[in-house]
């Protein structure tokens, strides 16, 4: 896929991840879409893409709650016509063993992790299998595939990340539509900061910037071959 022109959409873009994959998409060519909850942080983000002469637009958006997808997906929508590109990465992390873990916690880590893979996707895959084309990237975890002590929230979310990831691609694949899961090991973000969790060798795991490089090159295979899935890890964690 040749990113020059293309529409890209990236949740939770205003920092780690998703802040690194957008400006990537962005100077790759791609015209940008971002959105996040905080309406200050989306609109600092759109500045400084545009700042670096990417074509940017965004608006904040609880990716978890239906009726802000709907108003994201038509903003998108009416601004610039289906995306080709859609990179589900919204995300958080709620670090306790079982006992000490509330609900509050739980339906919050599922609600943003998972939820918001089913209304933001199906907000915009209508468009991409009309148009016979478009990429969904979902950022799963290596948690989806591992246990990780405290985190039983969160690797079950990013279990149903891969599971839902590998049912959609069998759905869409045959309507020209690619889906990819991108599973990062430890990414030194402001995410893995609130998770509160000690990590040795800090100065050995992934930058968001390697994960978005990874991103690209799912995006960027010939339109007749599609990575459905990739891990990415530390080289000498």
């Amino acid at each position: 896929m040749d990113l020059a022109g293309s529409r890209a959409v990236v949740t939770g873009a205003t920092e780690g991840i998703g802040r690194a994959t957008a400006f990537a998409l962005g100077q790759a060519g791609a015209k940008v879409a971002v959105c996040a909850r905080t309406e200050a942080n989306v609109h600092a983000t759109v500045r400084e893409l545009k700042a670096a002469g990417i074509d940017a637009i965004g608006m904040p958006c609880d990716v978890s709650d239906p009726a802000c997808v709907d108003a994201f997906a038509a903003f998108v929508i009416s601004e610039r016509g289906t995306p080709q590109v859609l990179v589900n990465n919204a995300g958080i992390g709620r670090f306790n063993p079982l006992v000490d873990l509330s609900l509050a916690d739980w339906d919050d880590t599922m609600g943003v992790n998972v939820r918001s893979l089913y209304l933001v996707t199906r907000a915009f895959l209508k468009g991409m299998l009309d148009a016979g084309t478009g990429t969904i990237v979902n950022i799963a975890s290596l948690a989806g595939k591992n246990g990780v002590e405290g985190g039983t929230a969160y690797c079950a979310s990013k279990h149903a990340v891969l599971g839902f990831s590998k049912a959609l691609m069998l759905e869409v694949r045959k309507r020209g539509v690619r889906v990819v899961a991108v599973c990062p090991g430890s990414v030194a973000t402001p995410f893995a900061e609130k998770g509160a969790r000690v990590r040795h060798n800090r100065d050995r795991v992934l930058m968001a910037e390697d994960v978005a490089h990874a991103v690209l090159a799912t995006l960027t295979a010939s339109d007749r071959a599609m990575i459905s899935e990739l891990d990415i890890r530390p080289t000498n964690p």
